[in-house]
């Protein structure tokens, strides 16, 4: 389909929606919040992964400080690292599939 076909389609929906003569599609989603992790959690996900501080921290997009504050609990990981832990977590072989590491 053309782009033009395909704005035209789209637009057309949006006003017969709008007319009440077509209903939205809707899904109702639950987002599963990310883990709370302990100062060891994350210690033993690093070796887990086998990587030093500085790897982890480049993975995760931090400074080595923030890492080393993560292990000795003065911080905890917040938002989006919380949720590349839980998934790492889940999977130990996201950086290799996502070519995030090279060896």
């Amino acid at each position: 389909m053309k782009a033009f076909d395909s704005i035209m389609k789209g637009l057309n929906e949006a006003v017969e929606y709008e007319k009440g003569e077509k209903t939205a599609r809707s899904e109702r989603v639950t987002i599963i919040p990310p883990p709370n992790v302990s100062a060891s959690e994350v210690r033993e996900l690093r070796l887990r992964l086998n990587m030093t501080q500085s790897a982890f921290a480049a993975l995760m997009g931090v400074t080595n400080k923030t890492v080393e504050a993560w292990e000795k609990g003065t911080n905890t990981p917040a938002g989006t690292a919380r949720r590349m832990i839980g998934l790492l977590e889940a999977d130990n072989s996201i950086p290799e599939k996502y070519n995030i590491i090279n060896y």
